[in-house]
């Protein structure tokens, strides 16, 4: 069976897609699956260039073109810089998507205010900062999206993730008030809040299975994540904005 977002076709045919940490995991199935549909993507990793590098031969081999872009998406000037060889090297940009993000555990009586600033900076921040680098380009356009990236902590409020999960529901709060601010420019912005899904993780980042509290008992796969970032992103996508969807297998049924 083919993989959810997989299929081959042609609705971002002449557009440019740019995807933060899409080295691996659920990144790496998103470029993957816009490639598919015919983007030209730009791969951004913080360190990993050859795993990049990698994704980059696998969306060339689906017909389509790719670079890979070293940039900390924490860092202003690195992000500008990036984004400003991202429109150099394709002549435009039509999607951002920020799924670059850290998700550590520690309880809060030890999360020191520097660790605090910094997992904001990466996952709050930075959306903030893409979005201002990458505006230009996306008006330009004419039919720009933005998909960010919440989760299930900024839903439940997870122990040890305090950290966490006020950047994530900082997120969801920014799309919506970036849906009120870039619709008179065509420009549609929405979030995916994923909940567990298979991923490798670096030692000390993995999240404890849950799936015994999951309805549908498994844990989801990158390109079910992919798939719905395709969606949002492509024609069935055009009357979507400021919306977050939950796709955690109905690990929870309340709403943000």
């Amino acid at each position: 069976m083919t993989e959810p977002g997989m299929q081959q076709g042609d609705e971002f045919a002449g557009k440019v897609a740019l995807v933060t940490g899409a080295a691996r995991n659920i990144g790496r199935a998103i470029a993957l699956s816009l490639a598919a549909g015919g983007a030209k993507v730009a791969v951004n990793t913080r360190s990993n260039i050859e795993q990049a590098r990698g994704v980059v031969d696998e969306i060339k081999a689906l017909g389509t073109d790719g670079e890979a872009y070293v940039a900390d998406v924490a860092e202003p000037a690195q992000v500008q810089a990036m984004v400003d060889a991202v429109v150099k090297r394709f002549g435009r940009l039509d999607i951002l998507v920020l799924n670059a993000a850290i998700r550590e555990h520690v309880h809060f009586d030890e999360i020191s205010f520097a660790d605090w600033r910094r997992i904001l900076a990466t996952n709050l921040d930075s959306a903030f900062v893409f979005t201002k680098a990458c505006l230009p380009a996306l008006k330009q356009a004419g039919d720009g999206r933005i998909v960010t990236f919440a989760g299930v902590t900024a839903l439940l409020g997870l122990k040890d993730r305090a950290h966490v999960a006020a950047s994530k529901h900082g997120i969801v709060g920014l799309t919506k008030a970036l849906a009120q601010d870039l619709g008179e420019f065509g420009i549609r912005v929405n979030c995916i809040s994923p909940g567990q899904i298979a991923t490798s993780r670096a030692a000390g980042r993995d999240t404890p299975n849950r799936s015994r509290e999951i309805p549908l008992g498994r844990r989801g796969a990158p390109f079910e994540i992919a798939g719905m970032v395709r969606s949002l992103c492509g024609p069935a996508g055009a009357y979507v904005t400021g919306q977050t969807l939950h796709i955690n297998g109905g690990l929870s049924n309340s709403g943000v």
